[in-house]
């Protein structure tokens, strides 16, 4: 009977604890890291997850924030769920690796920001690609890298290498020294300008984008040119005429040159000092153009300074005041004396033949060579007055005294008078 009673209760825990989900991977590991009360879930990507198992340690900078909660495998794929501390944060372009804490010892995730630019913030629900997760070799793969080096790798064959670069190099540990200084210059050199090369490499891809565009020109140029080179062929003749009159007068202007290399350079040093002066004036040149249009003309009629000559200007009209003096006086002052009149030749000056009825009679005139002279016929008023009547003292002085001014005067007036006068009996 109480074998009955204890078999019945462990049947029921036993169907108790098959109904209650529940692995070892539940149970929390000591010393893992602490949540917190909000942490978030971040899914990872990675190709191979080695032997990472669930409560393994997420950690950034080699501090635990966090725990691996799920591996799954989605397709060819692993997939793994992260439980981060919700204080923790990391750009949402972090990336995400699988390391060991120790030779043998455990795996565990390790979250680190990307080496370019961090973007954005990593939030709950987000998802690290496979592109940016990785891992580290394993030990075993180490070993057996090396084992394949040592065993099967030609090990052996380093004894007989190291003795041919003996036999190479001896006697010759100078020269290889330098040259190998040599070298590191040249690589210094090449690190220093790999600015300039990546740019010149651009720009090498730069034209062979543009030329591969233009394809269809440059294969139209190539089918032309055999006919291009065949019509220079057929100008030859010409060209090398043309050539060898170049080459003679390049001879001539050489010696044309030789030639007047003394009196070129003879008046480039005359002109030198003209030039010196000039860079002398400075703005007074510059300012002296203002007023060149205005010559001849006087202040008044261009005005008294630059502005005021510029205001004369009114659109498609420019204002002019001109003042014009006559004076007679003056202007009789300016004529010569009848005496020093020249002689006007082929003209009758004594008789001009007038019809007077059908009868020609001769009409005395007077002289042109001097109208005012004595013994003109017909005038009045004790002779000497000539064809206009006026009194023989008039323009005339004394014998032998000088002419006053005032007679020097009178004597053109008249004089001009009795030219005209004859000029319109002449008429």
């Amino acid at each position: 009977m109480r074998r009955t009673r204890l078999a019945a209760l462990a049947g029921a825990g036993a169907l108790l604890l098959s109904g209650c989900e529940f692995s070892v991977y539940s149970l929390p590991l000591p010393g893992g890291a602490d949540l917190g009360d909000n942490p978030y879930e971040v899914t990872v990507q990675f190709r191979d997850v080695l032997d990472l198992v669930p409560q393994s340690a997420v950690k950034v900078n080699d501090i635990s924030v966090g725990r691996v909660d799920d591996v799954k495998l989605d397709g060819y794929t692993a997939e793994v769920t992260l439980l981060v501390r919700g204080d923790v944060e990391l750009p949402d372009n972090a990336i995400a690796g699988i390391r060991q804490t120790s030779l043998l010892g455990e795996k565990f995730v390790d979250l680190a920001p990307p080496s370019g630019e961090p973007q954005g913030k990593l939030e709950d629900g987000d998802t690290i690609e496979l592109e940016d997760s990785g891992r580290n070799p394993e030990v075993e793969e180490v070993l057996g890298a090396l084992s394949l080096f040592l065993n099967g790798g030609g090990v052996g064959q380093l004894k007989i290498v190291t003795e041919e670069l003996n036999a190479a190099l001896g006697g010759r540990e100078d020269e290889v020294k330098s040259t190998l200084r040599r070298f590191a210059t040249l690589m210094g050199g090449l690190d220093e300008g790999k600015e300039g090369i990546v740019r010149a490499l651009e720009n090498v891809n730069a034209l062979s984008i543009a030329l591969n565009k233009e394809t269809d020109t440059l294969d139209l140029a190539l089918a032309e040119l055999p006919s291009a080179i065949a019509s220079v062929d057929s100008q030859r003749d010409d060209l090398v005429k043309m050539l060898e009159a170049l080459a003679r007068l390049s001879g001539v202007g050489t010696r044309v040159i030789q030639a007047s290399k003394a009196g070129t350079i003879k008046s480039l040093n005359s002109l030198a000092p003209v030039l010196t002066e000039l860079a002398k004036s400075g703005d007074d040149f510059v300012n002296s153009l203002q007023i060149v249009l205005t010559f001849p003309f006087i202040d008044g009629v261009v005005g008294k300074n630059p502005q005021q000559a510029r205001d004369l200007q009114m659109g498609d009209y420019t204002n002019l005041n001109a003042e014009l003096q006559l004076d007679l006086t003056e202007l009789v002052g300016t004529l010569p004396l009848i005496d020093e009149l020249p002689d006007v030749t082929g003209l009758p000056t004594d008789v001009i033949p007038t019809d007077l009825g059908g009868v020609t009679s001769a009409i005395p005139r007077p002289s042109i060579r001097n109208p005012l002279g004595g013994g003109g016929g017909g005038g009045g008023g004790g002779g000497g007055g000539g064809g206009l009547n006026l009194p023989g003292g008039l323009g005339r002085a004394a014998p032998g005294e000088p002419m006053t001014e005032m007679q020097v005067r009178e004597r053109r007036i008249f004089g001009l008078a009795g030219l005209l006068v004859q000029g319109m009996d002449q008429r």
